[in-house]
């Protein structure tokens, strides 16, 4: 396993990664847990010719990504990764971006196994996870305390090496940027989030906020740089 000290590591987007690691053109891509849609729509305008199946499990997420409007080569569903409804061997490349950690543990296994099965011989899986560590992190496990569910994602993708299901093609890590317009937009995004529910008093609330607020600029912008990790697997021919 590669060990980077977080001030060595470069920034980089998912995109900017998925993009150069992954073959998009004249492909077709399954996004699990698919959130705003942020980097699908991004894929989906850069590779006109990339059929893109988005899956999210978030109903209200869901709905607002339909009501938004979609390309006409995105299909958004509403399902989770243990059970696409997809066909063996029918796609090229399987992402997941912040998402594994939050399928539920017991299901973490059955999700790369799923994962496995969509995807044609030599497919590639784009698997990003947030680092356990990070101003941001510290900042998240004052109320949301994801340590045991991080490790549990990274572990299962360990297992599903050592099983024989992919063969580890990378393990890239870099800093994604996180970016908010003062402790409302956080509020919004992160504490209102649809996939989660909190539970925050109001001292609590009083507590983050000062946290967060630490990192504000004289701009009204907190501006955080996250550690991350993608493992890029393939399946074997």
């Amino acid at each position: 396993m590669q060990i980077s000290r977080p001030g060595t590591l470069p920034e980089r987007s998912d995109y900017d990664l998925i993009t150069e690691h992954l073959s998009l053109k004249h492909s077709t891509l399954l996004e699990l847990g698919c959130g705003n849609a942020l980097t699908t729509r991004q894929l989906a305008e850069a590779y006109p010719d990339c059929e893109i199946f988005a899956l999210e499990v978030d109903r209200t997420q869901h709905e607002k990504n339909l009501k938004a409007g979609a390309l006409p080569n995105i299909r958004f569903g509403l399902g989770g990764a243990q059970s696409t409804g997809l066909n063996d061997g029918s796609v090229d490349a399987v992402i997941m971006l912040k998402s594994l950690h939050h399928v539920p543990v017991e299901s973490m296994d059955r999700a790369l196994t799923e994962i496995a099965r969509v995807l044609r011989p030599h497919g590639l899986a784009y698997i990003s996870e947030p680092v356990y560590a990070g101003d941001f992190n510290r900042i998240l496990r004052r109320f949301h305390d994801e340590k045991i569910v991080r490790e549990a994602a990274f572990a299962a993708i360990r297992r599903t090496v050592e099983n024989g299901s992919f063969t580890l093609e990378n393990e890239i890590h870099f800093l994604s940027e996180s970016r908010f317009v003062g402790f409302e937009e956080f509020e919004q995004r992160i504490i209102g989030a649809t996939h989660s529910e909190f539970s925050i008093d109001d001292q609590l609330l009083e507590e983050i906020r000062s946290a967060f607020m630490r990192f504000v600029d004289p701009d009204g912008i907190a501006t955080f740089k996250n550690p991350m990790r993608v493992d890029l697997l393939r399946r074997p021919g």
